[in-house]
C-alpha cells in the first residue's frame, strides 16, 4: 500500500510498505477513505517529538471503511463505514471504566513501545505518533491495522459527508474538551491562543455554548479574520501587539480578566530569545510562552485549559502567579470515545460544522506537499484534508470547489 512516512526532520515521504495485516483477535483493517494533517503532526514533523523513527507512518485523523475484522470483534462489520478516534483504548482498565481513554494502561505496552519510567504508568497509545505513544502506525495510509476495535471505532451515518465527520477523530473532541474543561457556557468570556484547526473549533464549540466574548490570539492574518468572520472572535495579532494578555483583560468587565483561557498552541509556542536558547540547551522542552500569557489573561479564580501539547519542562512557569490568583489548570489528551455520540448529535443538527474549516483537500500522493503547505501556513491553507486512492492533482483547496 501506499503510506506517508517519516525520514527526518521536515522530510516526509509517500512510500510503498506493506499492507496492515490483522494481528489480534479484535482488531480490524481499515480502508482509509479520508484523512487529515493535524497541527499535533507538525511537532513531529519537526522532529519535536522523541522516538520518532525512520519509517513510521503518521496519521491520527482517519476514517474509512471496514474490510476485514478479527474472531472477536463485535462492535463493527465488513462494510461499515466509521470514525477512528486518535486515542487506541481498552475499554476495561479502571481508567477506560472512569471514561478517562487517553490514560488507558493497558495498549502502550506493546513491543512497539517504548519502555516508560519505572512507577509511571504510560497513557494510552496514540495512532501514528511515535514510539513514546506505542509505534502504532498511523491513518496516513490507504490501509491501517485499528487494535481494540470493540472499543474505538465510531459508525456513523452514510448521509454525512467525510469531511463533516472526519474531524471527531481528533480535533473536534479536543476542541469540545477544552471549552468543557474551561467551563464555557451562557455568558462566558474566552481567550483561545492559537487560531489552528484545534482553536478555531474551540471557537465554534464556545460560540455553541452561548459565550459572550472570544478572543483569539495569533500572528496569521487569514485564520484571525476567518475565525472573526466565522464565529465573532476580537482577533489579536500577538506580533503587532507588545503584551496580548494586556489587551485580553481590557476587553473584560471591570478589567478582570477572561473566564478562561484556552491554551491550542503548546510547546512549539513563539517564546522569547530565552525559550528558544533554552529549548536548544535542552534545559526544557517546551516554550512556555503562550502558558504565561495564560495565567496572566485569565481573572482570579478563572480557569487555564491545555489542549496544547507540552513536553517535558517549561522555563518561567508562574506558579506564584497562578496560586495567588487561585487559578484552575485542566489539560491533557482527550478522550475522545467519551465526547463522540454527544458531537455527532450537534453534527447532525447543523449546531456544529467542522467541515467549514477545511481549506484544501489533497490526494494522499500529495501528502508531502500538504505538511510543507500546512506548516507554512501558505496559500491561506487552515487545515488539510488527504484522500488515498486519489489521482495525484487532481483536487484543490476548498476555495476552488
Amino acid at each position: 500500500m501506499r503510506a506517508l512516512t517519516y525520514h527526518g526532520a521536515k522530510d516526509v515521504r509517500v512510500d510503498t510498505v506493506a499492507d496492515p495485516i490483522l494481528e489480534q483477535s479484535d482488531d480490524i483493517i481499515l480502508r482509509v477513505t479520508a484523512t487529515a494533517i493535524c497541527g499535533s503532526d507538525l511537532h513531529l514533523y519537526h522532529g519535536r517529538v522523541p522516538e520518532t523513527e525512520a519509517g513510521d507512518i503518521f496519521g491520527h485523523e482517519f476514517m474509512g471503511i471496514v474490510e476485514d475484522v478479527g474472531a472477536d470483534v463485535t462492535n463493527v462489520k465488513v462494510g461499515d463505514r466509521v470514525v477512528i478516534p486518535f486515542v487506541i483504548a481498552c475499554g476495561s482498565c479502571f481508567f477506560c471504566q472512569h471514561d478517562l481513554f487517553a490514560a488507558c494502561e493497558t495498549t502502550n505496552t506493546g513491543p512497539g513501545a517504548v519502555i516508560h519510567k519505572k512507577g509511571i504508568p504510560p497513557g494510552a497509545a496514540l495512532f501514528g505518533y511515535s514510539h513514546l505513544y506505542g509505534g502504532i502506525p498511523g491513518g496516513q495510509a490507504d490501509y491501517v491495522r485499528v487494535p481494540k476495535a470493540n472499543v474505538g471505532p465510531f459508525k456513523v451515518p452514510t448521509t454525512l459527508a467525510d469531511d463533516k465527520v472526519l474531524f471527531l477523530s481528533d480535533i473536534l473532541p479536543t476542541a469540545w474538551q477544552a471549552v468543557t474543561n474551561a467551563e464555557v457556557g451562557k455568558g462566558s468570556s474566552v481567550a483561545i491562543y492559537g487560531a489552528g484547526p484545534v482553536g478555531l473549533l474551540s471557537a465554534a464549540c464556545a460560540r455553541m455554548l452561548g459565550a459572550s466574548i472570544i478572543i483569539m490570539v495569533d500572528n496569521s492574518d487569514h485564520r484571525l479574520a476567518y475565525a472573526r468572520d466565522a464565529y465573532g472572535v476580537i482577533p489579536i495579532h500577538f506580533e503587532k501587539d507588545d503584551d496580548p494578555a494586556d489587551s485580553i483583560i481590557r476587553h473584560t468587565p471591570g478589567m478582570r480578566g477572561v473566564d478562561a483561557v484556552i491554551d491550542a498552541v503548546g510547546f512549539e509556542a513563539k517564546g522569547s530569545a530565552t525559550d528558544s536558547l533554552m529549548t536548544a540547551l535542552k534545559l526544557e522542552g517546551s516554550s512556555g510562552k503562550a502558558l504565561r500569557q495564560s495565567i496572566a489573561a485569565v481573572r482570579r479564580g478563572g480557569v487555564v485549559s491545555v489542549p496544547g501539547v507540552y513536553a517535558g519542562f517549561v522555563h518561567g512557569f508562574s506558579f506564584g502567579e497562578a496560586f495567588d490568583k487561585g487559578l484552575t489548570f485542566k489539560m491533557g489528551q482527550t478522550h475522545v470515545q467519551k465526547y463522540l455520540p454527544e458531537l455527532l448529535e450537534h453534527i447532525e443538527a447543523g449546531r456544529l460544522q467542522p467541515e467549514l474549516i477545511v481549506t484544501h483537500r489533497l490526494a494522499l500522493e500529495d501528502a508531502a506537499k500538504g505538511y510543507k503547505m500546512f506548516d507554512q501556513k501558505t496559500d491561506n491553507c487552515r487545515k488539510v484534508i488527504l484522500t488515498p486512492g486519489a489521482a495525484s492533482g487532481t483536487l484543490g483547496s476548498a476555495t476552488d470547489r
